[in-house]
């Protein structure tokens, strides 16, 4: 029972937190630049590749839906937890962005660096909200395809962060020090 309520919390978690992101989005300030569509690609892929296989309703893939973990009531919960607080921290890191947050890395008019909230010890916390959605959601759904869905995620938010610290490493010249106070995705880790 636990599970079955679980397993469908999560779909709902994920939409409601899409549609928050797409009424925010519509406040955010004019962008000056923007990473040129071709080089989005670099690290689209690997998150577009994510998505197909973490929400492919009921695919005949083999091992990929094998379980690595036993689904169970307790997975499936903690899973849920897991997705929830990872949704719910981008959420609050985007709200502390402001109006400098893109859905789409860019530099906005008058953009600042925020190095307060959810920034103070992850430099990008929206990023790190959403490896935890995914990796509640791989616990979850327990299906090997969900693993790699998050393998891939990850994948994709490295090289995402690569590209954006390099952009902001231009634009702010207190951009090292803020480094060296802080990590990237995931604390003491990364």
């Amino acid at each position: 029972m636990i599970a079955t309520v679980s397993l469908a919390v999560i779909p709902i978690l994920w939409i409601s937190f899409f549609v928050y992101w797409a009424v925010a989005a519509r406040d955010a300030k004019t962008t000056r630049w923007r990473e040129p569509a071709q080089r989005r690609w670099l690290h689209g892929l690997p998150l577009l590749l994510a998505a197909i296989l973490i929400v492919a309703p009921n695919p005949d893939w083999g091992f990929l839906v094998e379980h690595y973990i036993p689904v169970n009531g307790f997975t499936a919960l903690l899973g849920t937890l897991i997705v929830a607080f990872g949704l719910g921290y981008a959420v609050w890191a985007r709200r502390h962005l402001g109006r400098d947050w893109s859905g789409t890395i860019t530099l906005k008019e008058d953009h600042t660096l925020v190095r307060s909230g959810p920034y103070e010890r992850v430099r990008h916390p929206i990023y790190t909200g959403l490896l935890l959605g995914f990796a509640g959601t791989a616990i979850a759904v327990g299906e090997w395809r969900s693993l790699i869905a998050t393998a891939l995620f990850t994948l994709g938010m490295l090289i995402r962060c690569h590209v954006e610290e390099q952009k902001m490493r231009e634009t702010f010249p207190e951009y090292d020090d803020y480094r060296r106070h802080s990590w990237a995705l995931i604390p003491y880790i990364y």
